[in-house]
């Protein structure tokens, strides 16, 4: 669909346990209580990939991340080293899918290669203050604590455009008025962005997106 529905929104100094847990309850809010078996489970990333894949994200060699995805000769050509596109493989795989059933599962601290727009957590440098939200194996919600610094986030830029043009990808120019505004003086501050329609899916109990959408886009009539 080239249209989704977010609700997006920021808080003035809440740190990541708080921005979680106000997104859950919003989320808790909005589902029928009758979709929901359970409270929402709060699982560090590091220990979902221990407990559901067996590995650890952090010293898995790429083999071993390959190996615990079942991907095949062609699979390995095509991801390479990316160690990042591996983790996300592994964890879609073999993490999401061992999520409590009917139940919300926040999944936090990704590593820090993967914080995007996101701090690196204060007290660990080798992960971001960075979570995401799932419903099952849905995925709801993605949200972090933001980074306030220009100069880290033009590194960051840098090295996304340096690994999207290795694997020739479309390189995209940086966001210089997003840079231009943290050099000015972001707040500290968290934010989150949450699907609606997928927790429309939840409440009308269907896996189809365009059932629950104002203008479903029919591949038909692309």
């Amino acid at each position: 669909s080239p249209e989704f529905t977010m609700v997006e929104w920021y808080r003035h100094a809440f740190d990541l346990g708080r921005m979680m847990e106000e997104t859950a309850a919003f989320i808790s809010a909005l589902v029928e209580p009758q979709q929901l078996a359970a409270p929402p489970q709060f699982v560090d990333y590091h220990s979902a990939f221990r407990d559901h894949a067996g590995i650890d994200p952090a010293e898995a060699s790429l083999a071993a991340l390959a190996e615990s995805a079942g991907a095949d000769g062609r699979l390995i050509e095509s991801l390479g080293d990316d160690r990042d596109a591996w983790l996300d493989l592994v964890l879609s795989l073999r993490v999401v899918p061992r999520f409590g059933a009917g139940s919300l599962t926040v999944l936090y601290h990704y590593p820090a290669s993967q914080a995007a727009l996101a701090r690196r957590c204060p007290g660990d440098d080798s992960v971001a203050d960075r979570f995401e939200i799932f419903y099952g194996d849905l995925e709801l919600a993605n949200g972090f604590v933001e980074l306030q610094d220009a100069r880290e986030q033009a590194r960051r830029f840098a090295a996304d455009r340096e690994t999207r043009a290795r694997g020739n990808q479309r390189v995209h120019p940086p966001d210089e008025r997003l840079l231009a505004a943290l050099a000015s003086g972001l707040p500290r501050c968290a934010g989150v962005a949450v699907g609606f329609e997928r927790l429309l899916m939840i409440n009308e109990m269907t896996d189809d997106i365009r059932k629950v959408q104002t203008f479903p886009f029919d591949e038909e009539d692309g």
